[in-house]
Parts: C-alpha cells; structure tokens; sequence
C-alpha cells in the first residue's frame, strides 16, 4: 500500500511536472507571437489581438509536430527572399517546427519538382511553385488536391482563419474538375512601363502630335507603341545629354526566353480565343483543348501556335528589338536586362514583370525624384492587331504553395501550416509591402496602401481595378509545363538568333509541341484528360469551324497589321477606375 502511495505520489508528480513545462512552453511560444506582432508583422488587416489569436490556433496546431524540422523551396524574389530570412525563423520561435526555406532559381525549382513526382523520393516537403503547371499537376495525379486536403487529412492543420475567398488568385489555381491544388503565395503582373514625366512633357507631346497625329500617352494598341518607339529613339533621341530608346527587352537564347513568350505574349498579340482565366478552346500557348483533352497546337490540327497572329507577335517583338532597343539587349537574359530601365535611358517596355517594383522606387535612381516618387508610371498593356474583347490580355505570375503525394502526411502537415502562416493575414499585408506581390483582396484595398501608392506608379491602382482580371496565368490547356516549355525557347531563340524565319520557328514549335503531346497521348499516362490529338485539316477549315462556333482563333492574316495608333490619358485612365472595394459574398 505504501509502495502504491509512492508511486501514485511520482506520477502526480510527475504529471504536475509536464503541465508545468507544457504551461511555461506555452508561454514561451505565446511571447514570441507578442514579440513578432510587436516588431515586425504590422501594418496587418487585424488588429493585434486578432493576430495574436490567429497566432495561438498556430501555435495549438503544430504541438504534436513541434520539434521536427521540414524543408521548403520557392524561386528567387524579394518576397520569398522574406519569407526565407524573417518569415521561417518567426514560425520556427512561435510553433517549434523549424523550417528552411531553400530558395533557387526558378528552372532549378520546376526541375527539382519534376524529380520528386517522377522519383516519388522526398526532396522538399512543401513548394512554392508557380500555378503554371495547374494542367501538368491536375494530370499527373502527383500533387494533393487541396480542396480534398482541407476537408480530410489536413483538416485538424486548415486554420479556421485561411479565408479562401480573399485570395485573389484562386481561380487560376482551380482545375477543371473544380478543385483547387494550389494556395497563391505571391502574384506579380507583367504590365507596360513608360517614363511619365517624358511623356507629360508639352515639348515632347507638341512634337509627337506634329508628327504622328494624336496625342502622346499611353499606347492602346501595338501601332502605337511603335510610334512611341519610334520618336523617342530616332527623333528626340537624347535627353539631358543621355542616349535614350523607345524600347526595352531581351534576346538571348536562353532558358529565360521561354517565359519572354509563354508569359502571354502571343495572347497579347491576339493569338487564342476569348475566354478568362484563358483561351476557349484555344489558349495563349496556342494549344487548342476539346473538354479537358489537349487535342493540337498546329494551325492543321485546330491550334494556333503557328497561326498568323502568332507569328506576327515574333515579327514585332524582333523589330522593335532590332529598332528601337540598346543594341547589347539582344545578348541579355531576363536577369540582365531587368534593372536597364532604372538607369535612365528607356523611355517605355511593354513587356516589364511588376516584381521589379520594389527596386525601382528606390531613392538616388535615375527613375525616382527627390521626394521619393517615381518618374515612371505602369498602365495596361496595349493591345495586338488580332486581339479583340473578351481575350486576356497579359500575364500574372501566381506562385503558389503546392503539396506532393510523396511527402509523408506529418511531414506534408507541418509544412502545410508554414504555407499558410506566411499567408496569413497576420503577416501577408507586411509582406505585401516587402515585395509588393498581392495575394489577398484585403490587403490591396488597405488603407497603409492608399497611402503609399504615390510612391508605386500606378502598381495599386491597377491592382484595384477590374483589368488586372485579364493578366491570367498559363492555365490548364498546357498538359505537361516542364516538357512544352523548354521548346519555346529553342525554337523561338533560333528566331532571335536569325537562324530561322518567325514563320518557320512557329511552326517548328506548333510541332515540337504536338510531337510531345503525341508521346503522352500514346503513354496514356495521364488518363481520361491526357491529350488525344485531331486529325490534320487545311487551316481553312478550323477558320470556318471557329466562326460556325463563334469562337476565334485561328484567325487568317490582316491586310493590315498596323492600324492607327491610339493612346489614353495616363491620369484619365486612373480615374475611369473604381476606388472602391468590391462586396464580398
């Protein structure tokens, strides 16, 4: 009996011992939540105790994972450059899980993925991946769907605070069995980029509309950015003693070229048919889908990668290239060519990814005043002879949390709470700031925004308005993004290059492209939704078929690829857009 007494008195011990280490655990991890909230998560939507609630359901859901390490990967930018240094180490004090937040180039990420779904062995445990591979990921049956997730495996780790809905990207992460298999974790839109005060100069302006016939602004369709091209290059040709271009890219026959072109750049030419998030049943890739079958890419067999407004976006992207740019943009990389229109010299790109905010508005650049605004504005992008109303209109990078069947549950549930703490809206809207990449609807509407938008050029008025719905990612005609997307920059290089004709490297593409899908056709690797391709017809005949359907694409060629030149009122244009924010349901 003494011996019982004993033995109950140590396990009460015992007991008393763990709930008093579990009691100042707890107090630890809530001091630290206090401690980040206080120092570096504001501004926020929530109100610090919002946040600091949100933070304890954090904090009780990664218990039984506390201690374990995980490893995660996203591509490099500023905001996951964030995450990386600030965001992971917050969560590591505040839940116990330590994180590292590898970040690599954005081809090594989509390699190393592509490793991981082919091997089944488990690289990282979670990965911001771009919501481009939605087709390769709702096809391969290799990612989670996380609808299924949420409501399942992942429910006792979904916070009851996510809010879905006040994702802004979240219909390009959604398959077209109605799931969503991706969380956005940083969105960036591809927009046209001018020098505001060149182009609100009144010597400027007289000269432009001597010369042209209307007014200099912002270029609505392709004629006239040309125009604009021109007569900053050729006629004004110097400002302040600094040689100065109407035109900004890049030519190299690189990996980066692929996303030049596979960014949307034909959709803004007007290749595809009309329909948001992306083209039905012709994309911008130029991939024609029949239900959720690919089923061609050539003109032959219903695509319109080498159709007629395809080939003459390369024709004018190598033009303005040739004419109108620096002459050492044609050796440059993506990565080279990004930071040339901060130095100076550039009077408008149409072609500039809005992730090169945050160093372009930086004090002592050429671009910004002394008072800490930008000379340069960002506006939609102008629209391509062959694109008419209903199409998209330009590309928006969706990065987006992305979980592998591979990766063990515990492992897979741990990285699923980091991946949605740093979209939290504790932290999303000081990540917002850092980056300037918006994923919520709350955060673009808040007011720390309104203040700082005189500072941004534009980037939070188009955030706000209704076009920023036409800047779409690639989307689920695409059946295997790794594979197809190494083509663009082979074949489209040798037309940068010289070594083929526009016509010709379309049309090699178009058939590279078919030759792809013909493999996983034959595979059938990837099911009911795998590409099954048409048989080849005369161009004529899918022309015929798409007005019978009231579809688009293809389309024949124009007679004139150059209408007139038409431009709007920088000013006047931000005012036509709403400034309020839009009803939730």
């Amino acid at each position: 009996m003494l011996q019982m007494n004993r033995r109950m008195r140590l396990m009460l011990a015992a007991s008393a011992m763990a709930l008093l280490a579990g009691s100042v655990a707890a107090r630890a991890d809530e001091a630290a939540a206090k401690k980040w909230i206080d120092q570096e998560f504001q501004p926020s939507t929530l109100s610090k105790d919002e946040q600091l609630k949100e933070l304890d359901w954090f904090i009780k859901a990664a218990e039984p994972f506390k201690g374990m390490e995980i490893n995660v990967v996203s591509e490099t930018l500023t905001t996951h450059e964030y995450e990386s240094k600030v965001l992971a180490k917050a969560f590591t004090e505040i839940t116990g899980i330590k994180v590292t937040h590898d970040l690599l180039q954005e081809g090594d990420v989509v390699e190393k993925i592509q490793t991981q779904m082919q091997s089944g062995k488990n690289i990282y445990d979670g990965w911001v991946n771009d919501s481009d591979l939605i087709g390769t990921h709702f096809r391969y049956h290799q990612a989670i769907a996380l609808s299924d997730w949420m409501d399942g495996d992942g429910k006792d780790v979904t916070s009851p605070t996510l809010d879905i809905k006040d994702f802004i990207g979240t219909s390009f992460t959604t398959a077209p069995d109605g799931k969503l298999y991706q969380l956005p974790d940083q969105q960036f839109g591809n927009l046209y980029w001018f020098r505001y005060d060149w182009f609100t100069n009144p010597d400027y302006k007289a000269k432009f509309k001597a010369k042209y016939g209307y007014e200099l602004g912002v270029p609505v369709n392709w004629s006239a950015y040309e125009d604009i091209a021109e007569f900053f290059t050729n006629e004004v040709k110097e400002i302040d003693g600094v040689r100065v271009y109407g035109n900004m890219d890049y030519g190299k026959k690189d990996p980066s070229l692929g996303w030049r072109f596979t960014d949307a750049w034909l959709s803004m030419a007007g290749s595809g048919d009309r329909g948001l998030p992306n083209g039905k049943p012709v994309d911008e890739w130029g991939i024609r889908m029949e239900g959720c079958r690919p089923v061609g890419s050539t003109v032959e067999r219903g695509g319109d990668t080498n159709g007629p407004a395809a080939v003459y976006s390369i024709v004018k992207y190598l033009e303005w290239l040739k004419k109108y740019t620096p002459a050492q943009a044609a050796g440059m990389t993506f990565s080279e060519a990004g930071p040339v229109p901060a130095q100076g010299n550039i009077a408008q790109q149409m072609f500039w990814y809005t992730a090169f905010t945050a160093d372009m508005v930086k004090p002592g650049l050429p671009v910004v005043n002394a008072d800490g605004t930008p000379k340069w504005r960002v506006a939609p992008s102008p629209k391509g002879a062959y694109w008419k109303d209903g199409m998209k209109l330009g590309y928006q990078d969706v990065g987006s949390w992305t979980l592998l069947k591979s990766t063990p549950v515990d492992r897979r549930k741990a990285a699923w709470l980091y991946a949605q703490f740093v979209t939290s809206k504790t932290v999303s809207l000081k990540k917002s700031h850092v980056g300037l990449t918006f994923i919520r609807e709350s955060d673009i509407w808040d007011k720390s925004f309104t203040e700082r938008a005189p500072k941004l050029g534009g980037l939070i008025e188009f955030y706000r308005s209704p076009a920023r719905k036409q800047w779409t990612p690639t989307g689920v005609n695409v059946p295997d993004y790794p594979k197809l997307a190494q083509l663009w920059w082979q074949n489209i290089g040798d037309a940068s290059s010289g070594a083929k004709s526009p016509q010709e490297a379309m049309d090699a593409l178009a058939a590279a492209q078919e030759s792809v899908m013909a493999r996983l056709e034959k595979s059938g690797v990837q099911g009911e939704c795998g590409p099954k391709l048409n048989e080849k017809h005369p161009m004529e005949y899918w022309v015929d078929l798409a007005k019978k359907e009231g579809n688009l694409a293809p389309q024949p060629k124009l007679a004139n690829e150059k209408p007139q030149g038409e431009t709007v009122d920088y000013d006047t244009l931000i005012k036509s857009w709403p400034a309020t924010p839009p009803k939730r349901d």
